[in-house]
């Protein structure tokens, strides 16, 4: 007879193809229903964490829910430091694990719905009677509030005989949010007449447009308005037309292109959040500028934000569209204290203004040289120390990659090369796990995830020293899992980078912030990896040859790259400025 944990395995299994996690007394008969009663793949991982990363990395890689398992106590424990990302991150999972009895705490157990919810995540607690709707409702609450559950079964119920496992209904999952009301159309119709009458005008998207996927309708909507365009690190590759887009705004946004945004007189922003580092401490727009935004949130997310609009990207991008088809007769104009237009002005019934007939004439998207506006610097081959520069490593690096490649990246200083000089071609395939709640050592477990997600694809995994010891346990996991198709590159700068760029400066000890130079190539053979020590550009002629050989004859590669501290990354630089 099937088990409560049965009950919950089989039923999480009907809308999840992968778990992931560490197994212990909490989850052994989860596991055991999972493997012996469903055909969801498991893969282990070596740290509780890396359960809660993989399933995270899974679902940026690919949209689709994944799960994380831990036992009780400590090895919930260890979840917790990716359970904050993840919630911060906005990304969906579920994380089964064990709890306390039903009887009461036992000497060693934690009050693990308080720690849960401590860092924004909800448990749903199985009992003998309901653990498959229970299952349904966790993945229900996931799928709506896009943020991970804690799917708990106690110890004493876990092996209990539940009888035969019911046909759950599928969780719901919400529809796309339609503008509403008279305000939001009328804050429509603004928009559109300040895109008709905009001459340099501007549209930025980040993650969330491409999870409402509005890539088309926002491709449309750019070559209806004649606008630049670029997005988010999060949201790369989102537009479909390369030749009008200034690649990533913020720090890691190249100096012309971010130039470019700050002379565009209208922008419209696509599921963004607008967070300090995209807006560039507030100076990515200037002030004449007028900005919309665009979003699922209760309200605009920026003080800068003049007009908003509560809807999903796609949709609102099609209306938008719609209403700049020259046959569109629009309605009045409304003022909504996003722009000095009177309310109540009208355009011409015909849907074109002067001014935007001119625009159409000389779109000022056509007088850009966008490849010029995009262009980073390229560095040296070697620093002043003689340690390699990072610029030209990475730029080197993204030549010998292959385009297959999804990059996850872990958190710190190097964050920014890879961000800057390794193009991807979608959202989905350029990932960073540990950033939004400003956390290192996730990197390791992602590429677990991001393997799993697309096994077709090359994995990149973009880490630095000090985060890739501290997540060293799933180095292992990585290599296991991606094998010939995986990659990772260790910037190496033997230091924390960020605090000794930011503390450093200020003359705080640096002594805490160094690390002792260690052999990552070293730890990559230990687990069966190929690893390469790179001092100078030609030693990555190996990754080219790597990238030439049959995935079938080559080992995951590990390039220990010996950089030079005293490349400072330009967002970091901003860091600086503004905390100095």
């Amino acid at each position: 007879m099937p088990t409560v944990s049965a009950h919950a395995a089989i039923t999480l299994a009907r809308h999840v193809d992968h778990v992931f996690g560490v197994m212990g007394n909490g989850n052994a008969y989860f596991l055991d229903a999972l493997e012996r009663e469903t055909s969801a793949s498991f893969t282990a991982v070596r740290h509780e964490q890396g359960a809660v990363v993989a399933a995270d990395a899974h679902y940026r890689a690919s949209g689709r829910i994944a799960a994380g398992t831990a036992t009780y106590g400590a090895g919930f424990t260890n979840t917790l430091t990716a359970l904050a990302e993840s919630v911060q991150a906005h990304i969906p999972l579920v994380l089964v694990v064990g709890d306390e009895p039903t009887s009461g705490p036992r000497p060693w157990d934690v009050d693990q719905i308080a720690l849960a919810s401590a860092v924004g995540a909800r448990t749903y607690t199985v009992g003998r009677a309901d653990a498959a709707a229970t299952t349904v409702i966790a993945m229900e609450h996931a799928l709506t509030y896009r943020v991970p559950v804690v799917l708990a079964i106690p110890y004493d119920v876990a092996a209990l005989e539940a009888g035969p496992v019911p046909d759950a209904p599928a969780p719901r999952v919400p529809r796309a949010l339609d503008p509403a009301g008279g305000f939001a159309e009328g804050m429509l119709d603004d928009i559109a007449a300040a895109l008709r009458d905009a001459e340099r005008p501007f549209l930025l998207a980040g993650r969330g447009a491409w999870l409402a996927g509005a890539g088309e309708a926002l491709g449309a909507l750019a070559d209806a308005s004649g606008a630049l365009t670029a997005s988010t690190a999060l949201g790369c590759g989102v537009f479909p037309a390369a030749e009008y887009d200034l690649g990533v705004t913020g720090g890691f946004g190249a100096e012309g292109a971010m130039e470019l945004v700050r002379n565009a007189d209208v922008a419209v922003v696509f599921g963004a959040s607008l967070n300090q580092f995209t807006m560039r401490f507030g100076e990515l727009f200037a002030p004449g500028t007028r900005v919309f935004q665009v979003d699922v949130a209760p309200a605009a997310t920026h003080a800068h934000v003049g007009g908003y609009v509560r809807g999903d990207a796609r949709v609102v991008a099609e209306a938008l569209v719609e209403r700049l088809r020259p046959a569109h007769d629009l309605r009045p104009v409304h003022n909504f204290g996003s722009g000095d237009r009177h309310a109540g002005a009208h355009v011409p019934a015909d849907g074109v203004s002067s001014t935007a007939s001119e625009a159409v004439r000389r779109p000022w998207r056509e007088a850009i040289d966008v490849v010029a506006a995009r262009a980073y610097d390229t560095g040296d081959e070697l620093a002043p120390d003689g340690r390699l520069d990072p610029r030209s490593a990475a730029r080197r690096i993204a030549e010998l990659l292959p385009e297959d490649r999804v990059v996850v990246s872990d958190g710190g200083h190097f964050i920014g090369w890879a961000n800057m000089y390794w193009p991807v071609a979608s959202p989905d395939r350029m990932m960073m796990v540990g950033t939004a709640f400003q956390a290192i050592g996730l990197g390791w477990p992602s590429v677990v995830g991001a393997a799993r997600a697309r096994p077709e694809s090359t994995v990149v995994l973009s880490t630095g020293d000090g985060g890739g010891l501290m997540a060293i346990a799933d180095l292992e996991s990585a290599v296991r899992t991606a094998g010939g198709r995986g990659c990772a590159v260790v910037w190496n700068d033997a230091a924390y980078g960020a605090e000794v760029h930011l503390y450093g400066l200020k003359g705080l000890a640096e002594e805490p912030m160094r690390i002792p130079e260690v052999d990552f190539a070293a730890f990559a053979a230990a687990v069966g990896a190929e690893g390469v020590v790179v001092r100078t550009l030609d030693d990555l002629d190996r990754l080219g040859s790597w990238a030439a050989q049959p995935v079938a004859e080559r080992r995951f590669l590990l390039l220990d790259l010996r950089i030079s501290p005293m490349v400072i990354a330009p967002y970091q630089q901003e860091i600086i400025r503004v905390n100095s």
